[in-house]
């Protein structure tokens, strides 16, 4: 028989995993701001001004690190997906602690 403890964290677990399904815009990588100098001489990014920002996601695929170019119109959107990808790390995190604590409480 299952008892109040375990209620309970069987609860937040469903509700945990509930809120992953949730996550389905979520990017894995790193944002990257940078700012540019270009090739016109007389330009005023030679004087400190520089380009930019320009927006970019590093991501690895295949085991290398590759940086993805994100417009100006998809800042929005890449930077929501990185905090949907944080937040699956904390449900990840907090769903360890739940299982290890049911673990113990069925030892007992």
């Amino acid at each position: 028989m299952a008892t109040t403890t375990n209620k309970k964290l069987l609860k937040e677990r469903t509700e945990l995993l509930a809120e992953m399904s949730t996550l389905s815009q979520l990017l894995h990588g790193t944002w990257v701001e940078r700012f540019s100098v270009c090739s016109r001489p007389g330009c005023r990014c030679h004087s400190g001004d520089r380009h930019g920002p320009r927006h970019y996601l590093v991501v690895n695929e295949k085991g290398r690190q590759r940086q993805k170019y994100v417009s100006n119109s998809h800042v929005e959107d890449a930077q929501a997906g990185l905090a949907q990808y944080r937040r699956l790390q904390q449900i990840i995190d907090r769903i360890t602690h739940l299982n290890l604590a049911l673990m113990k409480e069925a030892e007992t």
